[in-house]
C-alpha cells in the first residue's frame, strides 16, 4: 500500500509521502554507537561532554517521593567558568543569538555559569524498544506534516534526516510518562521593559500523551496530546477553562481546542489558538506555536536540519525549576542569573523558513534540541524585517524515580518590547505524576469542565 501511495505521488507530482525509516543496517547503529534513542553514545574529544552511561535514575538521599518536588542531585557542585559580556566573544559558537544578545545588553547583570556536563537522560525500556522498532518503520506523510499512528510508543525518528523528522521528535518527547504530570500551580510571569513583575496567570494544569499510552484500548490512536488547564488567578478570569487537542495527523484532523468561561457557562470551540496568536495566560509574550519551544502544525514553515552541534543550554535546572525564592527569580531585564545552570551539550540544529504566501509575525526561527531528550535547549525567532524578535531558554531536569526526561519551564525574552516571561513556573504547586490514567469518559470537554469546576 505504501509503494502504491508514492508511486501515485510520483506520478501526479505531489510528494504525499516521504520515506523516513532508515535501513536495518543503518538501525544497528542504535545501542551501539548510538543510544538506544539516537544521539552519539561517546562523549566528545575534549572530555567536556562525557559519553551516555544510562543516565540518572538513583534518586538523592534528600529526595522525597511523590512530593512534587525534585531533589537536585548536583547541589553541591561548582561552576567551572562564568561567561559574560567580557568574554562572550570567545565562546560564540557554542551560545544562541539570544544569550548573545543578552549577554552583550546587560553587560553588568547577566551571565552564564557553566557546569560539569551530565547525560542524565532515562527512559523506560518499553519507550526504548519501541524508539528503535521506529527506527525502520516510522515514516511521515503529507511533505512531513503527518506521521502513522504505528509510531505510537517511541521517539518516532532516532536517526531523524529531516527538519520535520526532528520536530516530530520534538512534539512526541517522552515527557509525561506513561499517564500524565498535573500541577495545582503553575505560574506565569511577564516582566516589563521597566521590570514590573506581573503574574500573568495562575493555572491548574493536566497534560497527558496519548501518544504513549499504548495500554490503553479507549484512545484514540491519531491524538497525540492533550493538555488542559484552569485559571486560579488574576481573579477577572478565575474558572476559565482551557483545552487542547493535538494529532499525527493535522491535515485530516486538526487541533482541536475548546474554552469555557463560567459567565457564559458553556464550552466552545478556539480554532484561534493556535500559530502566531498570543497566549493570554501567558501575558502575550508566547505564542501558540512557541508553546514549550514548538507546538501545533508544521505546514507554515520549511524545517531544515542544519545538523549537530555542541552548545550552552539549561539542563539539570534542579535549583530553578524546585529550589529558587519564586520571587527572587526575577531581575529587572532577565531572570535571576545565579538560578540557572547551563552545560555544554551535543544539539540538533533546525531552521525554520516562512514559506512563500503564508503568513505569520517571524520569517525565521532556529532551534537547537538537546540530543539525548529532544526536550531541554534554545529557541530564536525573527521578525519580518530580519530583527532579533524573541529567543526562549527551555530547561530541562530528569525525574529519576519516573525515568522522565521533563522539560517545560522556560523564559522567553520579547527584545522588541524589552520584556520577557518566566512560563510553566512549578516552584509552588510542583509537578505530579498520577499512578492511572483517566477513562476516556472523563476526558471530553465537557466532563472536563464539570469536574474541575464548580460549574
Amino acid at each position: 500500500m505504501k509503494f502504491q501511495l508514492a508511486l501515485c505521488a510520483a506520478l501526479s507530482g505531489i510528494t504525499t509521502l516521504s520515506i523516513a525509516a532508515v535501513s536495518p543496517e543503518e538501525a544497528k547503529q542504535l545501542g551501539n554507537e548510538l543510544t538506544p534513542f539516537g544521539a552519539t553514545k561517546a562523549g566528545n574529544a575534549e572530555g567536556t561532554i562525557p559519553a551516555y552511561e544510562g543516565g540518572l535514575t538513583t534518586a538523592p538521599a534528600d529526595f522525597k517521593a511523590d512530593s512534587g518536588f525534585w531533589a537536585d542531585p548536583f547541589k553541591d557542585e561548582k561552576p567551572l567558568f562564568r561567561i559574560d559580556a567580557s568574554n562572550v566573544d570567545q565562546y560564540a559558537d557554542k551560545l544562541s543569538d539570544g544569550q548573545k544578545h543578552l549577554l552583550k545588553k546587560n553587560p553588568e547583570t547577566w551571565y552564564m555559569d557553566v557546569y560539569p556536563s551530565h547525560r542524565t537522560a532515562a527512559y523506560p525500556q518499553k519507550v526504548m524498544e519501541a524508539t528503535v522498532r521506529n527506527a525502520t518503520t516510522c515514516n511521515t506523510y503529507n511533505d512531513g506534516l503527518s506521521i502513522e499512528p504505528e509510531c505510537r510508543g517511541g521517539l518516532p525518528f532516532p536517526i531523524p534526516k529531516t527538519g520535520n523528522e526532528v520536530m516530530w521528535n520534538q512534539l512526541l518527547r517522552y515527557k509525561n510518562g506513561p499517564t500524565a504530570t498535573t500541577t495545582t500551580s503553575s505560574n506565569s510571569w511577564v516582566i516589563d521593559s521597566n521590570g514590573t513583575i506581573t503574574k500573568a496567570a495562575e493555572q491548574a494544569t493536566f497534560e497527558e500523551f496519548p501518544y504513549y499510552q499504548t495500554d490503553r484500548d479507549d484512545r484514540d490512536p491519531e491524538m497525540y496530546a492533550r493538555v488542559f488547564s484552569l485559571n486560579k488567578q488574576p481573579a477577572r478570569r478565575a474558572g476559565e477553562v482551557v483545552g487542547i487537542n493535538d494529532y499525527l495527523d493535522p491535515t485530516k484532523k486538526p487541533r482541536r481546542a475548546w474554552s469555557y468561561t463560567p459567565g457564559q457557562r458553556r464550552v466552545k470551540l478556539a480554532p484561534e489558538f493556535a500559530y502566531d496568536t498570543p497566549v493570554a495566560s501567558q501575558g502575550g509574550v508566547t505564542l501558540f506555536d512557541e508553546l514549550q519551544m514548538f507546538a501545533g502544525m508544521q505546514d507554515r514553515f520549511d524545517f531544515k536540519l542544519v545538523g549537530k552541534k555542541e552548545m550552552y543550554i539549561p539542563y539539570n535546572a534542579y535549583k530553578f525549576n524546585f529550589e529558587a525564592d519564586q520571587m527572587d527569580q526575577f531581575s529587572d531585564h532577565h531572570a535571576n542569573p545565579k538560578y540557572e545552570r547551563w552545560e555544554l551539550h551535543r544539539v540538533y540544529v533546525v531552521e525554520a523558513t516562512l514559506k512563500p504566501g503564508m503568513r505569520h509575525v517571524y520569517s525565521k526561527r532556529h532551534y537547537y534540541l538537546d540530543e539525548d531528550t529532544f526536550g531541554a535547549g534554545l529557541y530564536d525567532a525573527w521578525d519580518q524585517e530580519g530583527n532579533l524578535y524573541r529567543s526562549m531558554f527551555l530547561s530541562g531536569v530528569q525525574l529519576y524515580d519516573k525515568q522522565i526526561p521533563y522539560a517545560v519551564k522556560n523564559v522567553i525574552y520579547d527584545f522588541n518590547k524589552g520584556m520577557y516571561g518566566v512560563i510553566n513556573d512549578g516552584l509552588k504547586g510542583g509537578f505530579r505524576i498520577p499512578k492511572e490514567a483517566l477513562p476516556e469518559r472523563q476526558m471530553n470537554a465537557e466532563a472536563i469542565v464539570s469536574r474541575i469546576t464548580q460549574r
